[in-house]
This record gives C-alpha cells, sequence and structure tokens, in this order.
C-alpha cells in the first residue's frame, strides 16, 4: 500500500472511529433526532438567514431531501419559518427556544469530545495543523472540480 492509499484509509478510519465513539453519547443525549436534523439545527444556528438552498450546498444534499428534513424539525417544533418583508419568494429558518435547546446540548457534547481528544492535539504544532490544512484545502477544491465535471448540481437532484 502506498502513502496516498495510507493516508485516504487512514482519514476513513479515522473518521469512522470517531463517529463510532460519539454516537453512543449522541444518542444517549439527543434520543429522538436523528444526526441529520442536529446537524440542520446546528447549521441554522450558526448561520443567519438559512434557507433549503445554503443547507442543501453545505451538506451535499439534494433540496428535496432538505425540505424533508427541514419539515420535520418544523414540525417538531425545533425550527420556524419567516420570510423577510422585501423577498417574499424566499423562505428561511431560525430555531425555536426548543431548538437552541437541543443545539446547546449538541454543542457541549462536541466540547467534551474535544476534551477527550485534547491530549492528542495538544501535541500538534503550528506547522503540523499548517500542514494539514493546506492538504485538506488542496483536496477539497479538487474534489469540488471533479464533481462539477460530473456536472452533478446538488440543489437541482
Amino acid at each position: 500500500m502506498n502513502k496516498k492509499e495510507q493516508v485516504i484509509l487512514g482519514f476513513r478510519d479515522l473518521f469512522n472511529k470517531m463517529v463510532w465513539l460519539n454516537k453512543i453519547k449522541m444518542e444517549d443525549c439527543l434520543k429522538g433526532y436523528k444526526p441529520s436534523e442536529v446537524h440542520c439545527i446546528e447549521y441554522i444556528g450558526r448561520n443567519a438567514d438559512s434557507n433549503v438552498t445554503k443547507l442543501a450546498e453545505s451538506f451535499y444534499m439534494t433540496r428535496s431531501a432538505i425540505s424533508k428534513i427541514t419539515k420535520k424539525l418544523i414540525e417538531k417544533g425545533l425550527i420556524e419559518s419567516y420570510q423577510k418583508p422585501d423577498n417574499k419568494k424566499e423562505i428561511y429558518f431560525r430555531l425555536t427556544e426548543q431548538g437552541k435547546i437541543i443545539d446547546k446540548i449538541h454543542e457541549e457534547l462536541h466540547k467534551e469530545f474535544q476534551e477527550r481528544d485534547k491530549a492528542v492535539f495538544d501535541q500538534v504544532t503550528g506547522e503540523q495543523y499548517d500542514s494539514m490544512l493546506s492538504f485538506i484545502e488542496k483536496y477539497s477544491r479538487h474534489l469540488d472540480v471533479e464533481i462539477k465535471k460530473q456536472g452533478i448540481d446538488i440543489q437541482s437532484e
């Protein structure tokens, strides 16, 4: 196995371990909420004037999939929709008080996970972070180009 393959497999294995380990606590603390719902709540809580298109772009999902999730979140009383007075066409989302509670629980869990993993991250130098971030940015830009080459338009699917 060459180094490129080791890096890709290493990222995948690392990501899978992190998801598996975090999932146990997340499911316990956020019973009744799917990960996609919680991540939509997080995005809406952090981004003013969130709408279906912005959510779809952020999560690499179709607008119709996001519409289904936001409809469920509205039904559960976690988000509400609104329109701006100058734009009656576009629908935006914001968190309700109940949505803010779920967002806060999720945020606290992330802090707990960061604290759990602090021993590793404290050993990483600024130069190492810069190198990793540079690689991630380059690879992400490459994948964006490949997505465009495929003619994939996430919003229209």
